[in-house]
């Protein structure tokens, strides 16, 4: 076990400053009254470390053991262009390398210029990063990020060594759109999100063998029947939009697809060889061949993240002969400032038989008595963590949940989720304000918009902000931390 998760760590909160203001924990949620963005509001969960990322919007950080450092990789939002201070150079938000060996004094070590554009237009939002060891026709000696560049291109970057970032190839360019994408490191298969010519969606998924990252080789194209370049019988470009993939790989044999982040999700279950084995040109028979099943949701709700958690023993069934159940973590997004569309939450799916799939329960933040709505910015669910080191899986999820920051839930009875733990970062200086417009004119507030979340195998998480206030390291103290299987 590491040496910075020390079992015996009595479970009082420590106190952090951070941008000039102190840090004061109560387990206990604090009404609207009570509400100083100023403070953090914390249960079961400490606050380790903080890199203000130079005050970028930040979107998906993950994280990885290189050799005996740990890496943090953030893809940024687009915005303004801003000044390195590594470097002094102004430069366009893109990817933050960040070594987070030691949690309580993470160092900024690069910045990868992303495209010019605005928060959904510009940037390079997403990063994966896979080992030449793991990857079948890599140098074994590499380490390599694929990210998105704006909304224009795929790129893989070498690196081996993350002060000194080096690009190695561009698989795809020319794209009227990108987001989320995945890598399979065992294999080199990657489900990158695009909008390609010819489609009918601005984002539906290429896939690429990207085994050797020097040498990208496209497999195929694929979306939901509708999409497809010269279809009669189109779905609105508005609707079903991709949004990502997630997959079990060749054991597996699964690969789940979430479409539709805010509104008519799509949870699409695909064979994963008959995905890559399949016939390629995009006719709709082409495309059904794949999929084992498929999961619409209600018009106001969406599908942001599916995240499968196979083999779930659920204590309560253990004298039962089914005790075991396979599961997809299904969260939405909320888009909307200050509530003003249906809440969006996360859900629990089961999918033992994947053919049918049907929802067990859902979790949500409650807006009483924290006032979330009047907080500012967004308040709702947004994205579930993907990583899933044996710690937490099937017994914790996590949540960015924007103004309401990160929420821990119990999952060992999908049946019954329960909260475990939360941690609701202070503004700084740096953070940004988010308006909504009022017969009276635009109403301004600044608030904290923790939009995604990541946890490494040491059991660090790991939660970066989408209005600039840089990105915190947590770990799970109290009661919340018997229910993680640390050894």
């Amino acid at each position: 076990m590491s040496k910075f998760l020390n079992k015996g760590r009595i479970a009082a909160l420590a106190t952090l400053v951070i941008g000039g203001a102190l840090s004061s924990c109560a387990n206990v949620p604090r009404t609207m009254d009570q509400y100083n963005a100023r403070q953090p509001e914390s249960h079961n969960m400490a606050l380790l470390g903080h890199v203000d990322l130079h005050a970028r919007s930040a979107y998906h950080p993950e994280i990885k053991q290189q050799g005996s450092r740990w890496i943090a990789y953030v893809g940024h939002h687009g915005g303004p262009a801003k000044i390195n201070p590594l470097n002094g150079r102004t430069e366009f938000n893109g990817t933050s390398i960040i070594d987070v060996t030691d949690p309580r004094a993470p160092k900024t070590l690069a910045h990868i210029p992303g495209q010019e554009g605005g928060t959904e237009s510009g940037g390079a939002q997403m990063v994966r990063i896979c080992g030449g060891n793991q990857l079948p026709k890599a140098d074994k000696s590499k380490f390599y990020l694929l990210r998105s560049f704006g909304n224009s291109a795929h790129e893989i970057w070498d690196v081996t060594a993350p002060e000194k970032p080096v690009i190695v190839s561009t698989p795809v360019r020319g794209l009227r759109d990108t987001h989320k994408n995945y890598w399979e490191c065992d294999t080199g298969i990657a489900y990158l999100i695009s909008g390609v010519k010819g489609w009918r969606s601005r984002r539906m998924m290429q896939v690429f063998d990207l085994s050797d990252p020097a040498k990208p080789v496209h497999v195929r194209d694929f979306g939901l029947v509708g999409q497809e370049p010269g279809t009669k019988n189109p779905l609105p470009d508005n609707q079903y939009q991709m949004h990502g993939a997630i997959s079990t790989g060749v054991k597996g044999n699964r690969i789940y697809i979430g479409s539709g982040t805010n509104s008519n999700g799509v949870l699409q279950i695909l064979d994963r060889e008959k995905l890559l084995k399949g016939a390629k040109e995009p006719t709709a028979e082409n495309l059904l061949y794949p999929q084992v099943s498929i999961l619409y949701t209600s018009p106001y709700m969406g599908a942001h993240t599916t995240l499968p958690i196979m083999g779930v023993e659920v204590k309560d069934f253990a004298s039962n002969k089914v005790s075991k159940r396979d599961l997809v973590a299904l969260t939405n997004e909320a888009i909307q400032h200050e509530c003003n569309e249906a809440r969006q939450m996360a859900y629990f799916v089961d999918v033992t038989n994947d053919k049918t799939p049907f929802n067990l329960s859902n979790y949500q933040v409650p807006e009483a008595p924290g006032g979330f709505c009047k907080r500012g910015g967004r308040f709702g669910a947004h994205a579930s963590h993907e990583n899933q080191p044996p710690m937490y899986a099937g017994r914790v999820m996590f949540y960015a949940w924007f103004n309401a920051g990160l929420r821990a839930v119990d999952m060992r009875d999908p049946f019954n989720p329960k909260e475990i733990a939360y941690y609701i970062p202070t503004i700084t200086d740096n953070t940004d304000k988010r308006c909504v417009t009022t017969p009276q004119g635009a109403q301004c507030k600044v608030a904290i918009q923790t939009n995604n979340v990541d946890v490494d195998d040491r059991g660090y998480i790991y939660i970066v902000d989408r209005a600039d206030t840089g990105m915190h390291i947590l770990e799970l103290t109290g009661s919340a931390r018997e229910v993680a299987n640390f050894k």
